[in-house]
């Protein structure tokens, strides 16, 4: 009986001298797995490992061909906050470069088109971030119509039909619209101002404080951030890469090629039209947002296009089939010195 005692004894001694003599870094499955003694330990290790940087803004910016101002102390301060925000709030930001990739593709066209600067595709991305989302005020779709506004900018507003989420005739919309603006207050970057706060208010405001600058008129928070937001997502986006972001092309949400179906009859049911056609309930009101319900009243015989992928383009593989190099870093040509 002491003998076996004395054999437990010297066993656990073994063990425990084992345990002391593990080095601080050992494999399990493979993987390596560090070991920190001590806080002392902890912090060195953030501090080699650990780095957090402050974005590098340019000497020279300019917003839809309009040079901002950052030799004004408040505006560089401004840029610098918005940069520092989407820098470091990786979740939002990862997900609106996916999305810029399936969407700019319609937006860029239809700018170029209406013969408005390019820059405007990031209002659209701050205003919404590619979701079609519907403001506590009421704004909806990737450009935050007002129903009254969108009327009036000939989106039609129905139960049935909401051309707010329509993202190709919201950005005719959308550009219609600022260029009115931009008419009305000779600034691309006033009509930026007015199309998020309202040409009433931005007027107002302007004779109030007798200015007829963006950069030197005091604002709402929101509206005195807006251009800044703008620009901010502008550097990021057009060289991520820069930004400590390494997206490879197959991470991106890619276009899908869809067809569209003339419809100028009324639809009873939206189910039976997306099974009809090989499709199904969701990917129609994935891909036609504007249909607001599970039917399509058309007395007047107008003419809509209902867009569906086309066959095999639901498939991931099929989406990335076009993409030369899949593994390849996003835009890593942009990285600057």
């Amino acid at each position: 009986m002491k003998k076996r005692k004395n054999l437990i004894l010297l066993g656990g001694a073994i063990i425990i001298i084992l345990l002391i003599a593990l080095p601080i870094s050992f494999l399990i499955s493979g993987t390596e797995i560090i070991i920190i003694k001590n806080d002392n330990d902890y912090q060195s290790d953030i501090v080699a490992n650990y780095q957090i940087y402050t974005p590098v803004i340019p000497d020279n910016l300019e917003f839809a061909g309009e040079k901002v101002p950052l030799d004004t102390y408040y505006v560089y301060e401004a840029v610098d906050r918005e940069l520092l925000t989407n820098m470091y709030w990786h979740s939002n930001l990862i997900q609106m470069i996916k999305r810029t990739w399936r969407f700019f593709p319609i937006i860029e066209p239809i700018l170029a088109e209406e013969g408005v600067p390019d820059d405007f595709k990031y209002l659209a991305l701050i205003e919404s971030s590619f979701t079609n989302v519907v403001s506590p005020a009421g704004a909806a779709g990737f450009w935050q119509f007002m129903k009254g506004t969108g009327q009036q900018f000939n989106l039609e507003v129905s139960g049935d039909v909401d051309e707010r989420f329509h993202l190709e005739k919201a950005t005719y919309a959308a550009c219609k619209y600022l260029k009115n603006l931009n008419k009305m207050f000779g600034s691309w970057t006033l009509a930026s101002a007015a199309y998020n706060m309202g040409q009433g208010a931005l007027k107002r405001q302007m004779n109030a404080q007798k200015q007829d600058n963006y950069w030197d008129l005091h604002l709402n928070s929101e509206t005195s951030r807006y251009v800044s937001r703008i620009l901010a997502l502008k550097l990021i986006i057009e060289s991520p890469v820069n930004f400590g972001l390494r997206l490879r092309y197959s991470d991106l949400y890619q276009p899908t090629p869809t067809e569209k179906i003339a419809v100028d009859t009324s639809i009873n049911s939206l189910v039976d039209f997306a099974l009809l056609h090989n499709s199904n309930y969701r990917i129609l009101k994935e891909f036609n947002p504007w249909l607001r319900s599970t039917s399509l009243a058309n007395r007047s015989g107008k003419t809509y296009y209902i867009e569906l992928p086309k066959e095999g383009y639901t498939s991931r593989a099929m989406q990335l089939s076009n993409l030369e190099n899949q593994n390849a870093i996003y835009k890593l040509d942009t990285i600057s010195n």
